[in-house]
């Protein structure tokens, strides 16, 4: 890649030329210097067969080595509050053995019969708030023409909070995925993109999970002790809890690093929906979710060496929770490397940030 930099002008990086500073600079954000020009390595683009099934969390542990060696990309969707867990696979069409024409065994408006019912009979609970559901003409929606993510914002905008709700919401869920079982044939691009809703809060760790070879087992252990934490906390956490796996990457600043080329790492996001435009509502869903997240940080990061990516964090106000999150990055990222770079290259703090000086400082100071 060419970088342009306050410091140097414009200098070219390579796994051949100068490669500490071009793995510092693939996941460096722009901190080093303007990115000018990127030569990628490209693949030809591949159709792929998406396999979507309903299992439980004790039959996952039976097939997850399975799972994860035999299929080019796995996503868990785990469902809290349920036993379900939907399980998505997807392979390129030139691999595949079976036949590329499927009969779904419902149809797209039986597998979303549940979710409907459950609307209307909320509706009925909640009529004092039915202008939450109302469009901005004030007419009802028609909740036929709605999609499977617009009907779950819709019911979870009629009371965000309630855990009992929420739950009711989860396990019509659930119901819509055993009905949606089968698969589906489509360019990378459609099949690996993912419709998850409308407005939300996501907290999003990566952890390492052993090889291919030999798993760590880590990865489920982290979601059964998830669940349990939403369990034990009364969290109202609506669906999905969604877990995927990348190999690992030569990025030094990326949360996926290793040095090892057979290490996994697994991803898992946690979620709260904001479906609502009420200012008091969404601050109360904001303060909800960063209660979730603080105590799956709390219980869950340090044992299992889990780290969100670092562009993605939040940066705390207070002075004692910023000096502890600093602390722990370190103990993650390179960052004296990170920031011996950005001396050299951007001297003046030109391309620097307030999340950067907050996450990495290049003085003592806070």
């Amino acid at each position: 890649m060419k970088l342009v930099t306050p410091a140097k002008g414009t200098i070219e990086v390579s796994k051949e030329k100068d490669p500490d500073l071009f793995y510092l600079a693939r996941c460096g954000l722009g901190g080093l210097g303007v990115v000018a020009e990127v030569t990628l390595q490209c693949v030809e683009r591949q159709e792929l067969v998406e396999h979507t099934t309903v299992s439980n969390i004790k039959e996952i542990k039976k097939n997850h080595k399975k799972l994860l060696s035999e299929n080019k990309h796995v996503k868990y969707l785990h469902i809290p509050y349920t036993d379900t867990v939907v399980v998505v696979t997807c392979n390129p069409v030139s691999k595949w053995k079976g036949p590329l024409k499927f009969k779904p065994k419902y149809t797209k408006d039986e597998a979303l019969q549940h979710l409907r019912d459950l609307y209307r009979e909320s509706l009925k609970k909640y009529r004092a708030d039915v202008m939450t559901a109302k469009s901005p003409d004030g007419t009802e929606p028609d909740i036929n023409e709605l999609s499977f993510t617009e009907l779950r914002d819709k019911l979870l905008a009629l009371d965000p909070l309630n855990k009992e709700h929420v739950i009711k919401v989860n396990q019509a869920e659930a119901e819509f995925w055993r009905k949606s079982e089968g698969y589906r044939v489509g360019w990378a691009d459609e099949i690996l993109g993912f419709d998850c809703g409308g407005q939300q809060w996501v907290s999003e760790t990566c952890f390492p999970s052993g090889t291919l070879a030999k798993l760590s087992m880590k990865d489920l252990e982290y979601i059964e002790e998830l669940k349990q934490l939403i369990e034990k906390e009364d969290i109202p956490a609506p669906a999905p809890i969604e877990q995927r796996w990348t190999a690992r990457s030569q990025s030094v600043m990326s949360p996926a690093y290793s040095s090892v080329q057979d290490d996994i790492f697994s991803w898992v996001g946690i979620i709260m929906y904001l479906p609502t435009m009420d200012a008091r509502q969404r601050k109360e869903i904001t303060d909800e979710f960063f209660n979730y997240r603080h105590l799956s940080q709390k219980q869950l990061w340090d044992q299992y060496s889990a780290y969100e990516h670092w562009a993605k964090i939040e940066v705390p106000k207070d002075k004692e929770e910023l000096a502890a999150l600093q602390a722990r990055l370190r103990k993650r990222f390179p960052v004296d490397s990170y920031n011996k770079a950005r001396k050299e290259l951007d001297p003046n703090r030109i391309l620097s940030n307030n999340m950067l000086e907050k996450l990495f400082p290049l003085s003592d100071t806070i």
